[in-house]
């Protein structure tokens, strides 16, 4: 499953198919301790779908990924970046010239020193 798909999906299919992964995750490391298991490396690819998962539902929460549920192959609008006209760098932003550092283990020379 990829995290694609499971962006398209309703709360409440994240939430069954979150329900069913924990219980298959159980079931598995069950299997794991009897030793009934074959394939261990299936209860990491049971975990990495559970975080996908909350991942998705985490982000919906934070308001970091506007759901809209859109019908396949409908267009999907794309919101312009307004253009910065007329910025100009402020003092603290302005390029500051390098000088030049004295290199490693040497003291820098001074009038003293020479």
């Amino acid at each position: 499953m990829k995290v694609d798909e499971l962006r398209e999906l309703e709360e409440d299919q994240l939430a069954d198919r979150m329900k069913t992964a924990r219980r298959e995750l159980y079931e598995l490391r069950f299997k794991h301790a009897v030793g009934q298991l074959e394939n261990s490396s299936q209860i990491s690819k049971v975990r990495h779908d559970i975080a996908r998962i909350m991942t998705v539902l985490s982000e919906r929460q934070l308001g970091l990924v506007n759901f809209v549920p859109h019908e396949i192959g409908a267009p999907v609008a794309v919101a312009e970046k307004p253009a910065d006209e007329g910025f100009e760098p402020e003092a603290a932003e302005a390029p500051v010239e390098a000088t030049q550092k004295p290199k490693r283990g040497r003291k820098p020379k001074t009038e003293e020193t020479s």
